[in-house]
């Protein structure tokens, strides 16, 4: 369970995060947000438990993450993944070049992932 200290610190970061947000998170919030999708909310860089989901829409229990090179074969993304299903939470991991390069692709898998 989770204590008042950490949920601060991740609601403190969680804030930080969504002003720093990288160039392929900014663009797919601008497809994703007003519940663009099939009248979705979707919320970002949004703490879950003791992590700080990139996009959630906590109606499907969908978790959306961006990856850039540094996830690739992540042992903390396995661990991460676990505990959100474990948890009832279905994650979506699409590639940062996907959404620059595709974003109608990223976000029609975002749809597929939420029905």
């Amino acid at each position: 369970m989770r204590g008042p200290n950490i949920k601060r610190k991740n609601v403190s970061l969680a804030r930080n995060l969504r002003s720093n947000s990288t160039d392929a998170e900014r663009l797919l919030w601008k497809h994703i947000r007003g519940r663009a999708i099939n009248g979705l909310k979707f919320r970002r860089q949004y703490p879950v438990g003791n992590y700080i989901a990139d996009f959630v829409c906590l109606e499907k229990r969908v978790v959306v993450e961006l990856d850039g090179g540094q996830h690739n074969e992540n042992k903390q993304d396995v661990v991460r993944d676990a505990w959100l299903a474990e948890n009832g939470y279905k994650v979506v991991r699409i590639w940062n070049n996907d959404v620059l390069g595709n974003i109608e692709g990223a976000v029609d898998s975002i749809f597929n992932n939420c029905g």
